[in-house]
């Protein structure tokens, strides 16, 4: 659902020069991962120039393990291990709602399910259940798309929904380029929801976009109520 975007390569001069803090306190982490528990001097140069080609930990985070093998000059093993550290940090990072817990705002959702998509090369469309208290039923993944597109009909949003006699809903899918500007298919997407759940009686309370460092939310932008 994301249109077509001019990217920042990830080793150009500018990127590097404003992510150079983060990478000098990253350097160290990722040595010692591919040193085996030990800082050699091979595995800082390596570490060194993984950051320099991604820019930050957190810009290497989706990285494939071929783009990591190669891009470090790594072995097999240092690669895969390397990506399993990364993996595994970003199932520690995401905490997403728990059943009976409540929203509280657009940040808190962002938080809480951006790990879960940082390595993730198609959209997924996620559907939140609350009820008349906000607090969360269930979590439903409704669509899981291309790169830059996730196909979502009302009927298959709305169907569980109303099984669960759902009060209020909310939506999150994730734009695998990072950036979380809403494209037009986004917008449109987002008013025919908005739209079919007027009809029903159920309430769309946001609709969030996940980037990697942001997040768009139609309802702080002001935009649920234009598309109602």
């Amino acid at each position: 659902m994301n249109a077509e975007l001019e990217l920042i390569s990830p080793n150009s001069d500018e990127l590097r020069t404003a992510n150079f803090a983060e990478s000098d306190d990253s350097l160290g982490l990722i040595a010692t991962i591919l040193g085996r528990g030990r800082t050699s001097a091979a595995a800082q140069e390596a570490a060194r120039r993984l950051l320099r080609y991604f820019g930050t930990a957190t810009q290497l985070t989706p990285a494939s393990f071929e783009e990591i093998r190669r891009c470090g000059k790594l072995s097999e093993r240092q690669a895969a291990t390397l990506r399993a550290a990364l993996a595994l940090g970003s199932r520690l990072c995401s905490a997403p709602l728990k059943t009976g817990q409540r929203f509280s705002n657009s940040r808190d959702l962002f938080q809480r399910y951006r790990a879960r998509f940082f390595s993730a090369s198609k959209e997924y469309f996620l559907s939140l259940h609350l009820n008349s208290k906000n607090q969360l039923i269930r979590e439903v993944l409704i669509s899981i798309g291309s790169l830059s597109t996730s196909i979502v009909h009302p009927r298959e949003v709305f169907s569980p929904a109303v099984r669960d006699s759902t009060a209020a809903l909310i939506f999150l899918h994730n734009h695998p380029s990072g950036d979380p500007s809403p494209s037009r298919e986004d917008r449109d997407c987002t008013q025919r929801l908005s739209h079919a759940g007027k009809i029903l009686g159920i309430r769309v309370l946001d609709h969030i976009v996940l980037g990697h460092e942001d997040y768009f939310s139609f309802a702080d932008a002001g935009l649920l109520n234009e598309s109602a």
